[in-house]
């Protein structure tokens, strides 16, 4: 029986490891060591869905992203410093290099202090634009809080945002209201790989208290324009994301009562954004991963050496199946296609000659196997099944298995007489010879006629 203490020991590291798919080492950026305990409420949550919190200064001198050309952390959390950046070792290159090494940002403002110029540099990298002054809030005459920001009007209140968008899922959304206080707005740009997650309503503008009222006018953007969070998932499916209140996450507003002009005093529902946000970005939501890819014959008995040839024909009836998982907290479930959606399966040489949408056909404890049969195309060469799901807010899918293509060998054709259209050359073919050995057996078995030999006798 010795081996039941290593076996409860086993099982409690299980239960404490982390729920994050890529990891649990999360590095926390704070500069003033005092300001710990606001947050106090957000690490203890971190903590206990099981990531190992490591806090540093941008001022220490030993802190590094990288340790033997790897990644020393999972995740980073930045929050917004007093000086004038995070310090040699956090610069916009360090931390792009981060990302292109699969590591995951966070990155929490302040419309309090003014953004040092290496982080707006940063957000640069990424299409993300801050007010030229750096200093500017967000400001709403009509949804703000009545009880803390009755004059200044910079404590936001807004509904937690619904559905992004029809063909995603929905992953900061939910019933209750957001305090958004001191937030520094900023605005997107083309970048495809950008997704807003909470907008400024239509009547907020940005505003700088530094400056005259008269300024107000000239303002940097205002309603929609203006993004208060905002995501960006990097080609290689590693995660940054924008926060443009960092006080949102402190403890007063995970349970402070709010009151929107004309309405009722109500609970925030910050807490649960919070976990929401840190729950995406550090991709404990949202990651896909693929099981088996099969494809084959169309046909009964199917065997295992059946199974992903390496070589098709021409106009073969074909199936194809891969085979899908939804990390979602702590564990992979099945993943299911949004509404408005599909999932497709690309037929490709140089261009598609089929592109088809995968339906699902079977579900397992924690993945759905999609499939799809279709027929070879009458062209040999290389193909490739391909299967390209890109999605916000998903981990991409980008599968890709080359095949070749033959023609029919020589004994694989028709014979002709099974061919309906081809009996009329068969019957022409056929008369033409029957024609022409009438003509032979005709021809030899007629005699010469009576004069032709009476004219050889006189002569």
């Amino acid at each position: 029986m010795r081996w039941c203490p290593s076996l409860l020991l086993y099982g409690f590291l299980a239960a404490v490891n982390a729920l994050s798919s890529s990891g649990n080492r999360l590095l926390v950026v704070l500069e003033d060591a005092a300001e710990k305990g606001l947050y106090s409420t957000l690490w203890g949550d971190l903590e206990a869905r099981g990531y190992n919190l490591i806090f540093e200064s941008p001022k220490n001198d030993q802190l590094s992203l990288f340790e033997l050309g790897e990644r020393a952390y999972d995740h980073v959390f930045l929050l917004p410093p007093k000086s004038k950046g995070f310090g040699p070792s956090l610069n916009p290159k360090n931390l792009v290099d981060f990302i292109n090494d699969d590591g995951n940002i966070l990155l929490a403002l302040s419309g309090k202090s003014t953004t040092p110029s290496a982080i707006s540099s940063l957000l640069l990298e990424f299409d993300l634009h801050l007010s030229t002054d750096r200093s500017s809030i967000a400001v709403d005459h009509f949804n703000y809080d009545t009880l803390s920001a009755s004059q200044k009007h910079d404590v936001l209140v807004l509904d937690r945002p619904a559905k992004l968008r029809s063909d995603t899922k929905d992953y900061f959304g939910g019933e209750g209201v957001l305090a958004v206080p001191n937030a520094s707005p900023h605005t997107l740009g083309d970048n495809s790989l950008l997704t807003p997650i909470l907008r400024a309503p239509t009547t907020a503008y940005s505003y700088n208290p530094k400056e005259d009222a008269g300024s107000v006018e000239e303002v940097f953007a205002t309603g929609s324009q203006l993004a208060l969070a905002s995501a960006m998932q990097a080609r290689n499916s590693a995660r940054f994301t924008l926060l443009g209140s960092v006080e949102s996450l402190q403890n007063k507003w995970f349970s402070a009562k709010v009151k929107a002009p004309g309405g009722k005093e109500v609970e925030t529902a910050n807490r649960e954004f919070a976990k929401q946000l840190t729950a995406w970005t550090f991709k404990e939501t949202g990651v896909l991963k693929v099981g088996k890819v099969e494809h084959h014959l169309a046909k009964d008995d199917l065997t295992i050496e059946d199974l992903n040839p390496s070589i098709y024909r021409i106009k073969n009836e074909t199936v194809f199946s891969i085979e899908i998982s939804e990390y979602n907290y702590d564990g992979y479930t099945p993943f299911e296609v949004p509404a408005n959606d599909a999932l497709q399966l690309e037929f490709t040489m140089l261009s598609p000659f089929h592109r088809l949408n995968l339906q699902p056909v079977t579900k397992t404890a924690n993945s759905t196997i999609f499939s799809t049969t279709f027929t070879v195309p009458d062209q040999h060469g290389i193909f490739s099944f391909r299967v390209n799901y890109k999605r916000p807010f998903l981990t991409n899918v980008e599968e890709k298995h080359e095949v070749t293509v033959r023609h029919f060998a020589h004994n694989e054709y028709p014979r002709s007489w099974k061919i309906s259209g081809g009996w009329v050359w068969i019957a022409g073919l056929w008369s033409v010879i029957a024609g022409f050995l009438a003509f032979v057996v005709v021809w030899l078995y007629s005699e010469p006629t009576n004069s032709a030999e009476k004219s050889k006798k006189t002569q």
